[in-house]
């Protein structure tokens, strides 16, 4: 039944979530993208702080492992996914970089995304570029699917809390990853299917996560602090700085709404859980 779950839960989040992106890409709902970016952002870091720590402190007294060593498993974790994102902007290069820097997340300049796409890919490396983000969103999604997996082993109503945190954070990196692909393919069913069978290796990575969990148990406090320090690092690093511009009253009292949003819809998931 875990395994259903776990399969139920990635491929909405992976699957889901380029849908849900190509609904807002394609259905002329762009404006929507800033007020996914404050939802996500809330979610990420209530999912991380209300629902992946404590669950992770209270099965560390079960498990014998230390606060010590949880808090080192944290900054770790941070330190990780700052070399893992610094990496990848180094892998794509001076030619990809920026449009994949802008595609994690940075989907409120999608004119910006097109220029950019347009100006410098061409011919071959118009092509392979492409394929960079693909294979750039398969690994991805192969991480989240194990880190859903952790959290639907130790309960399955977490797992829910943290498959929805990850469809609402990689909405945003679809929309921007779909309009690098449109330029790429030069065709929106293409990189729609392709971004999908992408996103579908979030169920792949839940296998494997349920696989290597379920045979380290013990582990699982550490797998849940990984969990949390992934969607801190994309809170933190990749949403929060979008939304630190000077904007109107009427736009930042929005924009804290949506923020405010995404905290209550994880609080009240841990209310549902409780019963």
């Amino acid at each position: 039944m875990t395994l259903i779950s776990i399969l139920v839960g990635t491929l909405v989040a992976g699957m889901g979530s380029v849908w849900l992106a190509a609904l807002l890409a394609y259905a002329l709902l762009s404006r929507f993208t800033q007020h996914l970016l404050s939802l996500a952002a809330g979610a990420l870091l209530a999912t991380a702080f209300t629902r992946l720590l404590p669950e992770a402190f209270e099965l560390s007294v079960e498990t014998g492992v230390s606060a010590q060593a949880l808090f080192a498993a944290l900054l770790v974790g941070l330190v990780f996914f700052f070399l893992l994102d610094k990496a990848e902007l180094w892998h794509h290069g001076h030619e990809h970089g920026h449009d994949h820097a802008h595609a994690h997340g940075h989907t409120h300049e999608h004119e910006h995304h097109t220029h950019d796409a347009h100006h410098h890919h061409h011919d071959h490396s118009h092509h392979s570029g492409g394929w960079a983000v693909l294979l750039g969103d398969s690994v991805h999604a192969f991480g989240d699917g194990i880190l859903i997996a952790a959290a639907f082993v130790a309960d399955s109503r977490l797992g829910v809390a943290a498959a929805l945190a990850v469809m609402a954070h990689e909405v945003p990196h679809h929309v921007g990853d779909l309009v690098v692909l449109r330029q790429t393919l030069n065709n929106p069913r293409a990189a729609l299917l392709k971004l999908s069978l992408a996103g579908g290796v979030t169920a792949v990575g839940g296998v494997m996560g349920y696989l290597l969990v379920g045979a380290l148990h013990e582990y699982l406090p550490f797998f849940l602090v990984v969990a949390a320090s992934s969607f801190i690092y994309v809170a933190l690093a990749d949403l929060i700085p979008q939304l630190q511009k000077r904007l109107s009253p009427k736009e930042t009292a929005a924009q804290v709404t949506w923020l405010f949003a995404g905290i209550a819809l994880v609080a009240a998931l841990g209310e549902w859980a409780q019963h």
